[in-house]
Order: structure tokens, then sequence, then C-alpha cells
């Protein structure tokens, strides 16, 4: 019996780059690409002790407030067709599982929902991460994969809580410098939304940030508190126009310090640093490495050289765009990540 290949976390800030490794990973013949799975549920993921399996379907299927949040307006990465003919939900109605991730392991995916839902609800009272781990292996089996690799956008706010779920699984770090990356999560819906509520808690006198690895490492505690903030924030009136590109840019930063904490002494077997400026200078040296990180028996030209067809790289920054003053201050909230990263300040 070959041995089982152990999985993979792709963590990251958000806006860095790390979709596109998952759509290549998606083209690998070998590989269970799973998109935006942790992030559509984050501290709920481990909220309970030991779950049944209808309380598994519950959260894979019932939109929370924090859904509702995301998909106030659309964005790129959402794969479910809102609006078209057809369509069996819209944005208030559709079941957190089904946006983003269903979508990108197969185009049929009210099928497999279907299917995953008797699968899901027949577990036994269990650890949250065992469901997932049960979830996941049938969905190798299912769609004829061998490993699985999650990625999720904004992943390292929760690496701690995963990493310590999920002892097994090996991480590629995916990182683009820090004010290229501070503009991008500027413009996207999410990152508002996420950062606008963040104002409303420091309010309170709590930083929802810097308290988050804290929080953590009380599964049942984080989940109660984010819960709590959930009932209490509007979520239609959120202080949109109070965030800066200053405050995306110090947001950047303390994720890396986060994930730079939480995995930066793995060992090389066990943490693959993924820069998005080498992925698109040289993509098929970089994806040949990622592909070995997950396993060298997956290495496949055919892959390769359909998967390092796709990265471009890019011909203009809108960060060079911004005026002298707006650089220095974006440039400093990123100082600490970027130093750590080994960007030039």
């Amino acid at each position: 019996m070959t041995p089982a290949i152990p999985p993979v976390l792709v963590l990251s800030t958000g806006r860095c780059g790390s979709t596109m490794i998952s759509d290549l990973l998606r083209l690998h013949p070998a590989i269970l690409s799973i998109s935006e799975f942790f992030s559509a549920f984050q501290m709920s993921l481990f909220g309970r002790r030991r779950p049944s399996g209808d309380d598994m379907w519950r959260l894979y299927s019932v939109q929370s407030r924090r859904t509702r949040l995301a998909l106030r307006e659309p964005f790129r990465e959402l794969l479910y067709p809102f609006g078209a003919p057809g369509a069996r939900y819209s944005r208030n109605t559709v079941p957190p599982i089904m946006p983003i991730t269903l979508p990108h392991l197969t185009d049929r995916y009210y099928e497999l929902y279907e299917e995953l839902e008797p699968i899901v609800r027949g577990q036994p009272r269990q650890s949250p991460a065992d469901h997932y781990r049960a979830h996941f292996s049938w969905l190798k089996e299912r769609l004829d994969r061998r490993v699985w690799v999650e990625r999720s956008g904004g992943s390292l706010l929760i690496a701690p809580l995963v990493l310590r779920n999920f002892p097994e699984a090996r991480v590629v770090h995916v990182y683009r410098d820090g004010r290229d990356t501070a503009v991008s999560l500027s413009g996207h819906p999410a990152f508002r939304g996420l950062l606008a509520k963040a104002r409303v808690i420091r309010k309170w006198g709590i930083d929802p940030v810097d308290s988050m690895p804290l929080l953590q490492r009380f599964n049942r505690l984080g989940y109660w508190l984010d819960n709590l903030t959930d009932r209490f924030i509007d979520i239609d009136h959120l202080p949109y126009d109070e965030v800066t590109l200053t405050d995306f840019a110090a947001f950047w930063s303390r994720l890396i310090q986060i994930g730079h904490r939480t995995f930066g002494g793995f060992p090389p077997d066990r943490l693959l640093n993924l820069k998005f400026e080498d992925v698109q200078a040289d993509p098929e040296r970089e994806l040949e490495r990622l592909i070995r990180f997950i396993s060298p028996e997956f290495e496949n030209e055919a892959w390769l050289r359909k998967a390092a067809a796709i990265p471009r790289p890019t011909t203009s920054s809108r960060f060079d765009l911004l005026d002298t003053a707006k650089q220095a201050a974006v440039t400093e909230a990123c100082r600490p990540g970027l130093e750590l990263l080994g960007y030039p300040v």
C-alpha cells in the first residue's frame, strides 16, 4: 500500500498570488486543490469540541454573518455564477462552501454538493479536524486525487489555529512585496470589510489582529468572542471610509509576523517559501520547486509546461503611482514584514 502523502497548507496574507498557485495546482492530475475552505469559516472552523455530522453540515450549508459580509460585493475569486440562468442561489442564500470551494473542484458543483451532504452528516461525533480529514479524504477518492492542498486568502491570520489542528501538514508560504500587496488589499471588498470590522472592535479596546494568536490557543474562547462581536456589529454600517492604505500596510506586516512566529522555524522538508516575484520571473523553476516539495513523485512535464505558461511578469506597480508621502507611509507600515522577508526598504 502506497503511504499517504502529508497534506499541504498554502498560507498567505492574501492578494499575493496565492489564488494563482491554487489555480495552477488544480491543473495537476494528482492534487486535490481546495480553495478558500478555511477562510470561509475562520474561527468557526474549530469552535465545537466534538461536533456531529449534522453540526458540520450546518457549518457548510447555512450562511453566517461573516459569509454575508464577505459577499456584500462581487470580487474576481468568486466562481459561483450568481445571476446566471439556472443559478440556484443568490449572494444572500448561497451555502458558504459554494461561492468558491466546490466550483474550484469541479464544474458539476451541484452534484458534488448533493453527494457531500450524506458523507458529512454521516460522520460520528469527533474533533473538527477529524471531520475535515474525513471530508477531504472522501473528496480525494471521489475526484481521483492523491493529496489535498488547501489555500485560503489571508490564511496567515489563522495559521496558529490551523497548524495546531493539522500538525501533520506542511506549509507553502506564498508572499509578495508588502507595498504592492497593501495596495491590492485596499481594493478588495472582503479585506475592506475585514479591516472596517477590525476598526470597530479596536474601539472596544481589543486589537483583533494582535490578539488572534492568543485566542487561537483556546478554540472555544476565540469562537465565542468571534460570534459575540458578529452579534453586536452592524455589518451594514461599517466604517469603510475610515480605513486607510496605511492600515492595510500595517495589517500585511502583522500577518507576516504571525506567520514568522508560527512556522518560521520549520525545517526545509516542512516549509517552502514561495516568492510571487520569483514565480513571475521564472515560473518553471519555482513551480518545479513547489511540486517537488509536495512530492517528488508528482513531477509531471506536461503539467509543468502548461502551468509555467500561465504566470506573467507584472508590467507596472500601483504602489509606484502613489505620491511620495503615501509611498513613505506605506513603506514604514510595512517595514517589519519587509525586513523579515528580505525585501529592500
